[in-house]
């Protein structure tokens, strides 16, 4: 039988580590911006300890096979001598917005799409789209050109890469080795103690399983590409996780087939959306969903175009730069914060955008004189959440973006024992407040 060639045989490899990963992203709901919704709206803080988790895993996996000399980091993207400071900057903030008008970033798009979203496919070709253009397109001109003026070349300073580990070894005087370990024990143990402190966060295995399975995966690609993709004659590039830039590789690669090689982030692509489908099939979630209006459509293609910019600014997604670019305890680690405000500003600046198209909708219907009945309106922009199944059925995991309109001042509704209080009067910013309570009739 021919053997097979590194191209094909990392391929391979990437869709099975894609299609793990697609499967369990999809069953656990793991989220990005899900898991900064539970912290803000519900004081929830099980998914974020779950993604904390996963990168704690990275961090350790990635060091080790580091360590025994199986897969070189220095190779990787990320630790080069040039430091992108301002592209991490200014491309995780726009990726972050660009993220909250769509309800999830890269790869959290491509679980949608895989669970039956019309939407997500949509948003999937404009991050693909833009991404190839701002890589090696029309506007890859300005990214370069940004670069050259903002990068850094650390190489003058006597640095060998941007890791972390080289600035400790040379601030310090201790061995690259002896920094390496320090700071990976250093960050993955707290990361660890973080995670597991929380008595709710150690009873609730599916997010310990999402955070352990997700976490290897990173590793495991690196090995995938490191180790079994490596051949003197026909390289493979060291690659990981991301899906920003694979995304619009992925569509080249549809139009040119037969006279394109697939590589490992083109086959994860198709992996994490085929698993996902087989995952939604299998436990009964795959609803087919697509646009409410115009306005929904057009919020997500622009959400979807500044993430394809964004992510390749920045060199990557939340997976990317979250549990892909961090677990090599490079420069990336200095600018943690950033992955924060990458999340949390946008968001906020999301929340403002929404409230104003919300408050709009309501001055509409008040237009139309429909304050006689109830008219609730979830605007499909408005859930960035998904309804996933637990033990006591489904549950709403995000019920920040859910629209009221057209209350009137007072109408108390019983449905059975229980009571339901409207209190428009209460509102903030335009939404009404509901608030349920059990009342004896």
């Amino acid at each position: 039988m021919e053997e097979l060639s590194v191209s094909t045989l990392t391929g391979i490899l990437g869709f099975g580590l894609g299609l793990i990963f697609g499967a369990t992203a999809q069953r656990t709901n793991f989220c990005t911006m899900g898991a900064i919704s539970d912290m803000m709206l519900m004081g929830d803080w099980n998914r974020f300890r779950a993604w904390m988790l996963a990168l704690a895993v990275a961090i350790l996996g990635a060091q080790g096979l580091h360590g025994l000399e199986l897969v070189d980091l220095n190779r990787s993207i990320y630790l080069n001598t040039s430091l992108g400071w301002a592209g991490a900057i200014v491309g995780g903030l726009v990726f972050g917005f660009g993220m909250t008008m769509t309800g999830g970033c890269g790869y959290r798009t491509l679980v949608r799409f895989g669970a039956g979203s019309l939407k997500s496919l949509v948003v999937a070709i404009v991050i693909g789209i833009f991404a190839y253009m701002t890589l090696r397109g029309l506007t890859g001109l300005a990214r370069v050109q940004f670069e050259s003026v903002t990068n850094i070349n650390l190489a003058d300073a006597g640095l060998a890469s941007q890791g972390m580990p080289d600035m400790a070894a040379a601030v310090t005087g201790m061995s690259l080795e002896a920094a390496r370990w320090a700071l990976t024990l250093a960050f993955a143990g707290g990361l660890l103690w973080f995670c597991f402190k929380s008595a709710r966060f150690r009873a609730s295995p599916r997010n310990i399983v999402a955070g352990l399975i997700l976490g290897a995966m990173v590793p495991a690609a690196w090995y995938a590409t490191g180790v079994i993709g490596y051949d003197e004659f026909e390289p493979a590039p060291l690659a990981s996780l991301t899906f920003v830039a694979p995304v619009g590789e992925s569509l080249q690669y549809l139009m040119t087939f037969t006279g394109s090689t697939i590589n490992f982030g083109v086959a994860a692509v198709g992996g994490v959306i085929a698993g996902s489908f087989a995952a939604a099939k299998g436990s009964g979630t795959f609803r087919v969903e697509s646009f409410a209006d115009t306005g929904d459509m057009f919020r997500h293609m622009i959400g979807g175009a500044i993430m394809g910019v964004g992510g390749v600014m920045a060199l990557g997604c939340t997976i990317g730069q979250g549990l892909i670019a961090l677990r090599c305890t490079g420069h990336q680690v200095l600018l943690q914060p950033l992955l924060v405000s990458q999340l949390l500003l946008p968001r906020r600046l999301g929340r403002l955008v929404r409230r104003r198209a919300a408050m709009q909708q309501r001055r509409r219907l008040a237009r139309q004189k429909f304050f006689r009945f109830v008219d609730f309106r979830a605007i499909e922009a408005f859930q960035p959440g998904d309804l996933i199944h637990r033990q006591g059925g489904e549950e709403l995991q995000e019920t920040a973006d859910i629209g009221v309109f057209g209350v009137a001042p007072v109408l108390p509704v019983f449905i059975g024992r229980q009571h339901l209080r409207i209190e428009p009067y209460r509102a903030i910013g335009g939404l009404a407040h509901l608030d349920a309570g059990r009342r004896r009739q």
